[in-house]
């Protein structure tokens, strides 16, 4: 029977960098989204419920959308950020122990495909070669699952997570700001709910899970953000205090 090309993947299996990547665009992209549409929808109808005068809900949404926007890229540029530099030490750990510890480390990285399966000679085997190839990165794939290739960049992350939110933040914004008052609310309600809906089993189609789960689970959680802010809103507003 002939061998497979080696490069011959399946089109349909999630790989390495593939999943990274979409992980990666999943969380700064559409979870910003997310956070965009509900933290923002929240604040207008919070506000809606006080009062129906437009200034107040423009200021208050627009203020939400730049705080919450450098909130969120300096959020994911500090996490990043931590991440990066916790990968980049334990791949400098890694180069260090090969050049001062060559015999020792060839023998772990044996020893690792060993624990997988392989016989002793033939992990030995695999461990040498992967070792003329690139002992940095056999040992950083078999023992820290890391690719010094694919290292993500704080910068793009939490440029990518303030576009995301300001992006997901037009959607309350237009919908609180341009009916007439007294279906505004109502249709803000409708509007973002249908938006988390879409967000959330776009999300879900990236990551390969369940769409209607994921739609139900960020639906039910935006509609709760909507009623406990109104709620207050409108209770404040009805006591006087505002």
């Amino acid at each position: 029977m002939d061998n497979a090309p080696v490069a011959a993947l399946h089109d349909d299996e999630p790989h390495h960098n593939d999943i990274a990547h979409r992980l990666n665009w999943l969380r700064a992209g559409v979870l910003g989204a997310n956070d965009g549409i509900v933290s923002v929808a929240a604040i207008v109808v919070g506000v809606a419920g006080v009062t129906n005068e437009t200034g107040p809900i423009l200021v208050a949404g627009a203020a939400g959308v730049v705080g919450g926007a450098i909130s969120m890229a300096l959020g994911e540029y500090v996490s990043v950020s931590s991440q990066k530099d916790s990968q980049q030490a334990l791949i400098e750990k890694e180069r260090r122990e090969l050049l001062e510890q060559p015999e020792e480390e060839l023998a772990e990285l044996a020893a690792i495909y060993q624990s997988k399966g392989l016989s002793e000679e033939t992990a030995l085997n695999v461990a040498r070669e992967l070792t003329a190839h690139d002992a940095l990165g056999a040992h950083l794939s078999a023992e820290l699952n890391i690719d010094e290739t694919d290292i993500v960049s704080p910068w793009h992350a939490a440029f990518a997570s303030a576009v995301a939110f300001l992006v997901g933040a037009v959607l309350p914004m237009l919908a609180i700001l341009l009916p007439p008052a007294d279906i505004r609310i109502p249709l803000t309600f409708a509007a973002v709910l249908v938006a988390l809906a879409a967000t959330g089993a776009l999300g879900a189609w990236i990551g390969g899970g369940s769409k209607m789960r994921a739609a139900v689970r960020v639906v039910v959680g935006g509609a709760l953000a909507l009623v406990a802010t109104f709620s207050i809103g409108n209770l404040l507003g009805a006591s006087g205090v505002m």
